[in-house]
């Protein structure tokens, strides 16, 4: 994970545009190629991580269940 302090390289969520004519499931892949790491990204001036509980889902079945 980078410094949370060096999140010049982050994308922030406010300025991606996904095409809303897309299907469900391309316009979640246009998201995440915009995002680039979609569980570390700023939001304004929030640099934001998630975290997952190690009795959850895994980051990665979130994610495919957002493609379903």
């Amino acid at each position: 994970m980078q410094n949370p302090t060096d999140n010049k390289d982050l994308v922030d969520i406010s300025e991606i545009k996904v095409d809303k004519a897309l299907p469900q499931r391309e316009r979640f892949v246009e998201f995440v190629r915009q995002i680039k790491t979609p569980n570390h990204f700023m939001c304004l001036d929030w640099d934001v991580t998630t975290i997952h509980p190690d009795d959850g889902p895994s980051f990665e079945d979130c994610l495919q269940r957002g493609m379903a």
